[in-house]
């Protein structure tokens, strides 16, 4: 039952009066907070969203928020207040949900990358009642450099969007594809929840096109005691995960420590310095997807079982996967051959204890079925981008004229984001934006080319500017995604929201049949 204080201010929320001068355009609802000292909400204003707080008795949350107008309302004094980073990191020490958190080796969690800072209300409506874990601030430095945003500014969006949509059920917060000391140093200085290290840069990629006798070779210039550590553990010798053999003879033993024997100091490295002395507060991925060479099993074994003997617990581990993850459309490759290597790549995992983590799993429903079957739940599935493409759907059904112009600027700076992301993209096969009707233009969403060419050049038309330095499409895109919030919404919870049903469906297949 509501006390007086509390009543007064649902009270006040519900009449739509936000204490404000500024022009009120509705309060959320959901966003209610209120505790013995203080009351506070969210609010949207001429200006953007604002923070009011109303003090109850003098308090340290209510001194310490930075305040853009203050006043009283009934004799309770009040502050406005803009969502900026020193109100976030405020908000995160007085109110622990606000705060990401690690999610641990058994949840089924979704990492929900939002390039923009906007897509994470849509998100937790997506995810609402499904019990999947939300990792909603997910960025590599690739993408923030593209954007031009930080890590500060990934997680805040993040800490405001789950008091915005009263979610307290914990949200994780991933420094991803980090591959510096200084990133992950940075991350966890900020507070991210999980560090997903890429270790991309120190697989030699060159080892699967060798001979056996040129990789011998190499192999043999190795320093004797590596060989003699490496041959005592692992050669002729066959290990079992659950059902599964898994031998190393000289061949399949030498490509794996030539290809991936310079990650296990750099890991170690980055786990003694950064991850050891928190290991409880960390969920800490290992991603050796971002290469040309895909895992194999003796590969994903040997990098487990280097972890366990360094005394290293992973979270989750992302192998490269047989055929294509490429962005933006579904699995290109072999099923029956993903299958057949999906089982033993999580049979590795549950042998070891970790979670097998899926990366550019946007879209990606041809195999969904698979990782189901056969993970049953204990997964981690990392979406972003197309989160991208929804937002522009949302331009392109308010501002078609505007949408055109995007879609021939993307087309111009196509050669350039390929610098970026490997795609399959046929140009020839994209209509011209020009020769569509308003009615037809929005398939360009729907079908493949067209999706990828929009999706990886994201970053020059957040960041073009035109000769006298001003945005070319930044400020009206973001005004267009401001005014109508509730739209981009709706968008993200049919698209995502078809993956998490998708996803929920299959995992809980997956579980009963274990």
């Amino acid at each position: 039952m509501k006390n007086a204080w509390e009543s007064f201010a649902a009270q006040l929320i519900g009449s739509g009066y936000a204490c404000s001068a500024e022009k009120q355009e509705g309060v959320y609802q959901d966003s209610l907070v209120v505790n013995a000292d203080v009351a506070l909400f969210l609010t949207r204003t001429q200006s953007g969203k604002k923070l009011i707080v109303l003090n109850r008795k003098e308090s340290s949350l209510f001194t310490d928020i930075v305040a853009e107008e203050t006043g009283n309302i009934l004799d309770v004094p009040y502050k406005v207040a803009a969502l900026s980073h020193a109100n976030a990191v405020t908000m995160r020490n007085y109110f622990p949900f606000m705060k990401p958190v690690p999610f641990g080796r058994e949840s089924f969690s979704m990492g929900l990358g939002d390039r923009l800072g906007l897509a994470s209300p849509g998100h937790l409506r997506c995810l609402k009642g499904t019990q999947i874990r939300p990792v909603l601030a997910q960025q590599s430095i690739r993408e923030l450099t593209l954007t031009e945003r930080t890590y500060k500014d990934v997680l805040d969006a993040a800490s405001w969007a789950v008091l915005q949509e009263g979610f307290h059920e914990g949200f994780g917060a991933d420094g991803d594809h980090l591959k510096k000391p200084e990133e992950v140093k940075m991350a966890l200085g900020l507070g991210y929840s999980m560090i997903t290290l890429d270790c991309s840069e120190k697989i030699d990629n060159t080892v699967n096109a060798l001979s056996a006798s040129e990789v011998a070779q190499q192999y043999a210039k190795l320093a004797p005691a590596l060989k003699q550590e490496m041959e005592s553990e692992y050669l002729g010798k066959t290990f079992l995960v659950g059902k599964i053999p898994i031998t190393f003879n000289a061949e399949s033993l030498q490509r794996t420590v030539m290809t991936y024997g310079a990650t296990l100091a750099f890991i170690k490295e980055i786990h003694t310095t950064f991850i050891a002395p928190r290991a409880a507060e960390i969920d800490f991925e290992l991603s050796i997807d971002e290469t040309e060479t895909p895992t194999t099993a003796e590969a994903h074994y040997f990098m487990a079982a280097e972890m366990k003997k360094a005394g290293i617990e992973l979270t989750s581990v992302a192998p490269r996967f047989c055929g294509e993850f490429q962005k933006a459309i579904d699995y290109i490759g072999d099923l029956a051959q993903f299958e057949a290597e999906f089982v033993v790549h999580s049979a590795i995992a549950d042998h070891f204890g970790y979670r097998l983590s899926i990366h550019s799993g946007s879209d990606k429903f041809k195999v969904f079925p698979i990782i189901g079957k056969y993970t049953g739940g204990r997964v981690h599935v990392k979406t972003a981008g197309t989160n991208w493409l929804e937002a522009l759907r949302v331009v392109c059904r308010v501002d078609p004229g505007f949408f055109r112009k995007i879609c021939a600027h993307a087309r111009m700076r196509f050669p350039d984001a390929t610098k970026f992301y490997h795609v399959t993209t046929d140009l020839k096969k994209i209509p011209d934006a020009d020769t569509l009707s308003d009615a037809a233009l929005e398939r360009m969403l729907n079908e493949e080319d067209a999706r990828q060419l929009l999706h990886i050049t994201y970053g020059y038309i957040l960041t073009d500017k035109d000769a006298q330095g001003a945005p070319l499409f930044r400020e009206r895109l973001y005004q267009l995604w401001d005014e109508n919030e509730d739209a981009y919404s709706e968008v993200l919870l049919k698209h995502i929201g078809h993956h998490v049903k998708t996803l929920k469906s299959l995992m809980d297949t997956g579980k009963t049949a274990q």
